[in-house]
C-alpha cells in the first residue's frame, strides 16, 4: 500500500512549523508540532488505505465484469429499472453492437408490454427475498422489434455501490418452436379429428333438444318449462364453446405472491354451500409453516374448485373429501384432494384430461383439460391416482417462490396400483 498520502501531511505539518520557526521564531520542537504531526501522521494512513481499498473495489470489479463476460447465459444487471450492466451474451441476443446501446436505458424498453406486470411483481418479491428466486418466462424485444423468450432467474445484489438486480437467464425460443413443431406434427391431425368430432357431438346434443321443442312452439305447444329447458341447453352451448376459447387463447398471466393457505381457504368456503347440498364434507388441514407461491390467483382457484367439483360428483351418495396441504420438499408445494368415490379404472387414467374424454354423463373433459393447463404454465405438476371403488386423490405440486434453480417438469400421471 502506498503512503503518499502520509508523507504529503506530515509534510505539511513541517513546513508550516518551519515556516513558523523562521518566521515568528517559534520553537520547532513543540507539543503542538508533535500532535500535529501524529494527527496528519493518522489521517495520511486512513487517506491512504481508503485508496487502496477503492483501488481493490475496482480492480475485483473489473474482474468481475471480465468473468460475466465470459459466461455463455445471458446477465445484466439493472438498478431502478435502469440497466447499468450487460454482459457480451445479452448484447448478442438482442442485437447490440456495443454496450452504450443498452446502458442506461430502462428495462421495460426491452421487455414485450404482456410481461410488464409480470416483471413489477417479480422485482417486489427479488427486494423481499435473499435467495434466488426460481425460473420464470419472459418475452423479450431485441433493437431490430422481434421477440423472443427467455427464462431467467434474479437475485437482489451491490453493484457499484448500489443495491441493484442480477438476471442470469437463457434463450429458449428454439426449444419452445422445437417442441411446438414437434407436437403439432404428432398430435395436429389426431387432435384435430377427435376435436371436430367431439364438438359435433356435444354441440348437436343441445342443438337437438332445442330444435324439437321449437317445433312444439311452432304447434302452439307452450309450457314455461319448455322455455327453461331451452334456455339450459343454450347455456350449455355457450359453456362449451367458452371453455374452447380459455384452451386456444392463452395470455401472459400477471404472477403475484401468493398465501397458499388463504388460497385454499377461499376456495373451500366458496364451495361449501355445493358440497352440504350435495352431503359431502370437506376438511382441510396444513403445514403449520408454509412458504408463499408465485402464480396468478384467479386460475390457481379455478383449478381447486374444478377438482373439488369432480370430487363432489364423484361421490353421489356423499361422503368426506379431505384436502391437505404440506411442504414436499425443499421449494415445493403438495395440494392433496381426496374423495371416497367411486374411483377411475386404471386404464383410464392416462386419457384424463383430453378434450371430450369424460366419464361424467354430461361432461366435456375440458375442466380436466384446462387445470393441466393451468398448472403447467405454473410449473408445477398434476398427479391422478385412483382405485376404482375406494375414491380418487389428485395431488398438485406447485414451485414456491424460492427454491434451487430446476426446469419445469412435464405434466404426469399415475394410478395406484
Amino acid at each position: 500500500m502506498k503512503i503518499w498520502g502520509q508523507i504529503a501531511l506530515v509534510s505539511i505539518s513541517i513546513l508550516f512549523t518551519a515556516y513558523q520557526w523562521l518566521i515568528h521564531q517559534v520553537p520547532f520542537f513543540t507539543v503542538d508540532f508533535v500532535i500535529f504531526t501524529i494527527i496528519a501522521w493518522i489521517v495520511g494512513w486512513q487517506y491512504d488505505r481508503a485508496r487502496h481499498f477503492e483501488k481493490k473495489a475496482r480492480a475485483s470489479e473489473d474482474s468481475y465484469k471480465q468473468l460475466l463476460d465470459a459466461m455463455p447465459e445471458t446477465i445484466f444487471i439493472y438498478h431502478d429499472d435502469k440497466i447499468v450492466y450487460a454482459n457480451l451474451s445479452t448484447l448478442r441476443m438482442i442485437g447490440a453492437r456495443s454496450r452504450d446501446e443498452v446502458l442506461s436505458r430502462s428495462v421495460y424498453e426491452f421487455l414485450d408490454h404482456e410481461y410488464e406486470e409480470r416483471l413489477r411483481e417479480r422485482i417486489k418479491l427479488i427486494k423481499k427475498e435473499k435467495r434466488p428466486l426460481t425460473n420464470i418466462e419472459y418475452k423479450l424485444k431485441r433493437l431490430d422489434g422481434s421477440k423472443f423468450f427467455i427464462e431467467a432467474s434474479s437475485l437482489l445484489i451491490v453493484f457499484g455501490g448500489k443495491e441493484s438486480i442480477l438476471t442470469v437467464g437463457k434463450d429458449v425460443t428454439e426449444r419452445r418452436e422445437q417442441t411446438d413443431r414437434l407436437l403439432q406434427k404428432s398430435e395436429k391431425l389426431a387432435l384435430l379429428g377427435q376435436m371436430a368430432a367431439g364438438i359435433a357431438h356435444e354441440i348437436r346434443n343441445p342443438l337437438t333438444s332445442i330444435r324439437g321443442f321449437i317445433q312444439l312452439f311452432k304447434h302452439n305447444q307452450l309450457q314455461e318449462d319448455y322455455y327453461d329447458i331451452v334456455l339450459t341447453e343454450l347455456d350449455r352451448i355457450n359453456n362449451i364453446v367458452g371453455e374452447f376459447l380459455v384452451l386456444a387463447k392463452p395470455t401472459a398471466a400477471a404472477f403475484t405472491e401468493l398465501d397458499v393457505k388463504n388460497l385454499i381457504k377461499d376456495v373451500v368456503t366458496f364451495f361449501n354451500t355445493q358440497s352440504i347440498m350435495s352431503n359431502a364434507q370437506i376438511f382441510v388441514e396444513f403445514d403449520s409453516e408454509l412458504p408463499k407461491l408465485m402464480g396468478e390467483e384467479n386460475q390457481l382457484k379455478q383449478v381447486f374448485l374444478n377438482l373439488l367439483k369432480n370430487a363432489v360428483e364423484a361421490m353421489p351418495n356423499g361422503g368426506n373429501i379431505d384436502v391437505t396441504v404440506t411442504v414436499k420438499e425443499e421449494g415445493k408445494i403438495s395440494i392433496q384432494v381426496c374423495d371416497q368415490g367411486v374411483g377411475i379404472p386404471v386404464e383410464r387414467i392416462p386419457t384424463l384430461g383430453e378434450p371430450f374424454y369424460t366419464t361424467k354423463e354430461k361432461g366435456t373433459g375440458l375442466g380436466l383439460m384446462t387445470c393441466f393447463k393451468i398448472i403447467e404454465s405454473h410449473s408445477g405438476e398434476l398427479k391422478i391416482q385412483s382405485e376404482e371403488g375406494s375414491g380418487t386423490t389428485v395431488e398438485v405440486t406447485l414451485p414456491t417462490i424460492t427454491q434451487p434453480l430446476l426446469k419445469p417438469r412435464e405434466m404426469s400421471y399415475s394410478a395406484a396400483e
